[in-house]
């Protein structure tokens, strides 16, 4: 019998989404040319806070996700996000 020991890892605690659902409710950021390459070709991208999709809605109509605003502040200014 062995013992493993798991390497530590860093925790994040998940505030703005109580279920996988809840991506849904929010407009998140990602690279403009993505977005527009998306709507187009229908290929998934990724947002600031990690979440993959294709848009398809007019984000005005959601609030910001919080967790890709929060990413998108502390960016460096002048620098495109990925």
């Amino acid at each position: 019998m062995s013992t493993k020991i798991l390497p530590e890892s860093e925790v994040r605690p998940n505030l703005s989404h109580g279920d996988e659902g809840d991506h849904e409710r929010f407009s998140h950021y990602a690279d403009k040319n993505k977005i527009t390459e998306s709507m187009v070709t229908g290929t998934p991208i990724r947002a600031l806070c990690g979440k993959i999709w294709v848009p398809s809605r007019d984000p005005k109509k959601y609030p910001v996700c919080p967790e890709c605003k929060e990413i998108y502040e502390g960016l460096p200014k002048g620098e495109p996000a990925e």
